[in-house]
């Protein structure tokens, strides 16, 4: 018998920016990652990479989605870019950029496939930062009038919105260490202020697509962060992940963002910066948080702590993917299990995936054996999550095609699906035959 439940949603993910590619068609407006990967004065991503063609999804969209019909695959996480159906962010309508929505959603509907609408990836419109984005505080009222069309267009169509992706990787990448578009490097305090306005912006997007939508709509939201694991399975080991997962000083914690979102506070570990900031919240703000109704989590890797709650060093040899994270599967059994200890939701896997040099053999095909090594073991732990109670209701791999990895350009696949970047010729790696057969068994073939 199957860990998973019966109706677990199988699924893939993309991002728009890192797939569409039509970066200046049929009246899109320019984003942050266009002028990012644009600027000619920088080198803010590995040679010089661009998602103005990436994986061309947007006229290639019916491959795709056949594809993905092929094999098995139940739901598409997909993100829209706001500048291709509102250009300036918060004016006129594009109905060229929405048609391609329409014509998507409708042919994943058709194809037996369940869209899941992602409303903001990171790919903020330019003239939205032009006016501070981020850090303006008007920007969750214009995120609520963006999610309120989205919500009046998909109505009866999609019943599955996430607000934000990576609330963290926003905040501190791209307003802290300027990794990230906008490329903004700012005091902490400043990068707190970006994390209080993505809040602000998640509950009012979640309120207007209730009120079109109505209640039996869901909406989540999807963090991102680094998890622990004990390195002993014993109640202290255990105790000792879960509090170790929650130390802010860590740097990638869930609750940087959830904490505030959903306990509306700042846990005791907060750096100095981030108390100062939240000593001067409006106290009213928090009454305008508003819970989601799930989890996305977006997880990759974790750390093994001692019972102590130190971390433990990795051993030389360490296997690590080819950005350097490490393979640590047990996070995916603890991890959500912290997660909802601590917030008590229901949680989707909404990333989660194998970055490898893929390439095609001299037989033609792409045989990434590390990438299904990964997945079957990560899926593994995640069904031990399962079995000990953790309403995990769907795993969305991460990717679908391989596409452009942001800073780090093209160098990097993640895709079940080969990508010849020249061409846009998709290619099925051994990996999405082994996916299309854990989700025709629900998981029982692993």
């Amino acid at each position: 018998m199957s860990k998973f439940p019966k109706n677990f949603l199988w699924g893939v993910a993309c991002a728009s920016y890192q797939c569409e590619g039509a970066w200046n068609e049929d009246g899109k407006g320019p984003n942050i990652w266009d002028d990012f990967c644009h600027d000619p004065a920088a080198n803010n991503i590995k040679n010089r990479d661009t998602g103005d063609v990436a994986c061309d999804s947007y006229h290639r969209y019916r491959e795709d989605v056949a594809l993905m019909k092929q094999h098995n695959i139940k739901a598409y996480r997909f993100s829209i870019s706001w500048a291709r159906v509102i250009p300036d962010g918060d004016g006129e309508v594009n109905e060229q950029g929405f048609r391609f929505y329409d014509n998507l959603v409708d042919e994943l509907i058709a194809s037996g496939i369940e869209p899941l609408i992602t409303l903001y990836h990171w790919d903020l419109p330019s003239a939205l930062q032009d006016k501070g984005g981020w850090l303006n505080r008007e920007i969750a009222d214009v995120f609520a009038r963006y999610a309120r069309i989205i919500a009046q267009r998909f109505k009866g169509r999609v019943r599955n919105f996430m607000t934000i992706n990576e609330p963290q990787c926003i905040a501190q990448l791209g307003y802290g260490t300027g990794n990230h578009a906008p490329g903004w490097k700012l005091p902490e305090e400043k990068v707190a202020l970006v994390y209080h306005n993505l809040c602000l912006a998640h509950s009012a997007a979640q309120r207007a697509i209730k009120e079109v939508c109505g209640k039996e709509t869901l909406v989540g939201v999807v963090p991102c962060g680094s998890l622990a694991y004990p390195e002993k399975d014993t109640p202290e080991g255990r105790e000792a992940a879960y509090r170790a997962s929650f130390d802010l000083k860590v740097g990638w914690s869930f609750n940087v963002f959830l904490d505030s979102l959903i306990l509306h506070h700042y846990d005791d570990s907060a750096s100095d910066a981030f108390k100062r900031f939240a000593a001067t919240i409006d106290p009213g703000d928090w009454d305008m948080m508003e819970t989601p109704d799930y989890l996305g989590l977006n997880i990759y890797q974790g750390f093994m702590v001692n019972e102590q709650g130190e971390e433990v060093k990795r051993n030389p040899g360490f296997p690590l993917t080819a950005c350097k994270w490490g393979v640590t599967p047990e996070v995916l059994h603890y991890g959500p299990m912290h997660i909802y200890r601590r917030y008590g939701l229901p949680i989707y896997i909404t990333e989660n995936g194998l970055s490898c040099n893929d390439k095609v053999y001299l037989d033609g095909k792409v045989h990434d054996l590390d990438r299904i090594d990964f997945l079957h073991r990560y899926l593994l732990e995640l069904g031990k999550a399962i079995e000990e109670g953790t309403p995990i209701r769907g795993y969305l791999q991460w990717s679908f095609l391989d596409n452009f990895e942001w800073s780090s350009g093209y160098d990097e696949r993640f895709g079940i699906i080969y990508v010849d970047y020249r061409t846009c010729e998709r290619i099925p790696k051994e990996s999405a035959a082994w996916y299309a057969d854990v989700i025709a068994t629900n998981g029982e073939n692993l």
